[in-house]
């Protein structure tokens, strides 16, 4: 989830975590990362989520953030542990990075073992070394003193996720605390049991501010901090969680998320105009 205004989830992650071993097979963990700033507060089990005390403990406090990552595991790769579970995060730069993935990347930790430098695992999915490959890439950009464009970004999520369509799906969520980095691959379709596009879906939602007059429209899936701004989320997902029109997210796309807002967008899609009201500041 990317938002303007703060915002706490609530429906999207009940309906998060009843993928977590109820009604999709994702038993193995489960984890949640919300951005404060350049920080995240981040909590991670093992257990299944649908019968997480954890996710209880969430709806309770309802942490409120601009920039949220969740993820349910299904084990292919590696034991059932804390260290394996997503998603992960390692600092760089000056500020956290996080990131979570979705697939199996056969042979990706034997073609690439060279590239991690200094950056190492510290479990043994090939998820994570994918992360620590992604960070080694990045490093550079990320030099003391440096704050690189959105563009030099883009381009090296770009051709990281190049790297990884080689290897299997291929589809993972991504953040340096500024911006919510996207790609969509393949994944195993619920319907025909094939691994086949999509692999994510995305939801554009924006309300009105209270100042016009009217209530902002509700958002299903989310709580919002009602303010005096206007509000504006997307939501990025493996599989719908509403009923709403949700779109997916093409083959080889790559998109660059900022306060509820596509900013950029690369890959398989051209550049398009986007859909729905905008606020003023988009």
């Amino acid at each position: 989830m990317s938002s303007l205004e703060p915002a706490t989830l609530s429906i999207s992650l009940e309906a998060f975590s009843e993928r977590g071993g109820l009604s999709a097979p994702h038993k193995d963990g489960w984890g949640a990362a919300f951005y404060s700033g350049r920080d995240a507060r981040r909590l991670r089990e093992t257990g299944a989520a649908s019968r997480s005390s954890g996710i209880r403990f969430l709806r309770e406090q309802q942490y409120r953030s601009n920039l949220v990552l969740a993820h349910v595991r299904q084990a292919t790769k590696g034991a059932v542990s804390l260290e394996n579970t997503q998603p992960f995060a390692r600092e760089l730069g000056g500020r956290m990075h996080v990131f979570a993935h979705n697939g199996d990347l056969i042979g990706l930790e034997e073609a690439t073992g060279p590239e991690l430098g200094r950056i190492r695992p510290i479990g043994d999915t090939d998820s994570e070394h994918a992360f620590c490959i992604l960070l080694a890439r990045m490093e550079p950009l990320w030099a003391p003193g440096e704050n690189p464009s959105l563009e030099a970004r883009l381009e090296m999520v770009t051709r990281f996720a190049a790297l990884l369509r080689r290897f299997g799906p291929a589809n993972f969520l991504y953040s340096d605390s500024e911006y919510l980095y996207v790609h969509g691959h393949e994944r195993t379709q619920e319907a025909s049991g094939r691994i086949e596009p999509p692999g994510l879906y995305s939801l554009c939602r924006t309300c009105p501010s209270k100042r016009e007059g009217r209530n902002p429209r509700p958002i299903e899936g989310l709580t919002l901090g009602l303010t005096e701004a206007r509000q504006r989320v997307t939501l990025v997902a493996s599989v719908p969680l509403t009923a709403e029109a949700w779109e997916p997210v093409e083959e080889g796309e790559v998109l660059a998320i900022k306060g509820g807002r596509i900013m950029a967008r690369t890959g398989a899609a051209e550049p398009r105009q986007q859909k729905g009201p905008q606020p003023a500041d988009a």
